[in-house]
């Protein structure tokens, strides 16, 4: 049977995170959702999303095929109930649909939005990623239960006798490595995935996970629920964060309650702000209405899509969203919407050009051996460079 994570509405309104990939690549805890799914299920995952990303995120279809919305996230009783499911049943949350199982010749018919004959409610409570900040808001809830995946039968690895561990939920994959350090998971476990290394003289608060190939620098401050994705290195201060890979935080400044996607980069001594001054609500720029919409939040900070990059004492406001492949730079506070392929700060803005764009991120590609700029990415990025033209009035 084949298991296809599937893409709703809440993909307009996660943009522009998912301009690049589809919801459920989203990572929160230690996992991307699509890998949470693929534990509990014990099997492999494709995708249901827009065309021009399928490339990259194919679509693998059988005789038998379980769609699950990649917004939403497994636990326990979401696993129970959509593995009982029977050929042509779906389990929605209302008007959420959670999951359907349908054969081959139904596949051409799918849409998130039909109607079914055969529904089963579900009214547990459960986790599910709609808008940027759901990231690190229930990050803290999903690393606890990443953490419970990922080690239940395992026995952590041992590091260095000079680290001081406090608490029971520390967990080291083999490889790790860590000197001269504090970790404390008395607010939340700690994950140290393979072939990571935290610096000396890093103080680290649960939750925390740091995902394979990733480095924390010498005297960082981490604070819980903060998670560093794939072949990253941090440094500075991090509270409540997300990064999901390849990028860069590598230097002092302060990073709070905040999503970075991947290939990004923070310049030296760059600094968010994550509370606005007169302690109001903060907003965050909305693609669908194209304003700046309430988050119900008094604490947000930066959410930065993929590919996008600031220059040294970059100082972002509170609750400033960054498109795909931006470019800032400059003294002052630029804008709390810098829109994808931008060029430039509080100065002013003109457009990134692809031709420019490719250069710099075929570049940045070249760090990783195991990576290349292909034609896949390539198109992606290009494809959203024509979407997102409307928001470039330079």
């Amino acid at each position: 049977m084949a298991i296809i994570l599937f893409d709703d509405n809440a993909r307009q309104t996660l943009l522009p995170l998912t301009y690049t990939r589809p919801v459920a690549d989203l990572r929160i805890g230690i996992l991307t959702i699509a890998e949470k799914w693929a534990k509990y299920l014990n099997t492999d995952f494709s995708y249901h999303t827009s065309e021009y990303l399928q490339a990259k995120f194919p679509f693998i279809a059988s005789e038998e095929n379980l769609f699950i919305n990649g917004s939403v996230c497994p636990d326990d009783g979401l696993h129970e109930a959509v593995d009982k499911l029977q050929t042509g049943e779906a389990l929605k949350a209302g008007d959420l649909l959670i999951a359907i199982k349908v054969n081959r010749s139904d596949i051409e018919s799918f849409s998130a939005d039909a109607s079914f004959s055969r529904v089963i409610d579900y009214t547990d409570t459960f986790v599910s990623v709609h808008y940027p900040e759901d990231i690190f808001k229930l990050n803290a809830v999903e690393l606890k239960k990443d953490f419970a995946l990922l080690t239940k039968g395992r026995t952590s690895a041992s590091v260095s006798n000079t680290n001081v561990i406090i608490g029971e939920d520390f967990f080291a994959e083999e490889g790790a490595v860590a000197e001269c350090s504090t970790f404390n998971t008395k607010n939340g476990p700690i994950y140290l995935a393979a072939n990571t290394e935290v610096w000396e003289g890093t103080h680290i608060r649960g939750g925390f996970a740091l995902c394979n190939d990733s480095q924390v620098k010498m005297g960082a401050k981490i604070y819980g629920a903060t998670t560093i994705g794939p072949f990253s290195r941090v440094g500075g201060e991090i509270n409540n964060a997300v990064i999901w890979g390849y990028s860069s935080k590598g230097h002092e400044g302060y990073l709070g309650n905040s999503v970075l996607g991947e290939w990004c980069n923070i310049g030296a001594d760059s600094n968010n702000s994550n509370l606005k001054n007169n302690y109001a609500e903060v907003r965050l720029w909305d693609y669908p209405t194209q304003r700046f919409r309430k988050t119900g939040l008094q604490f947000c900070g930066l959410i930065m899509a993929d590919h996008a990059k600031c220059g040294i004492n970059t100082m972002f406001n509170t609750g400033t969203v960054v498109g795909v492949s931006a470019n800032v730079f400059g003294s002052g506070y630029p804008r709390n919407f810098i829109p994808d392929f931008a060029w430039g700060g509080a100065h002013g803005f003109e457009t990134y050009g692809l031709k420019k764009v490719f250069e710099t991120t075929e570049r940045v590609f070249e760090r990783r051996e195991h990576r290349s700029f292909g034609k896949a990415e390539q198109d992606i990025l290009e494809k959203v460079f024509e979407l997102t033209k409307p928001y470039r009035n330079f």
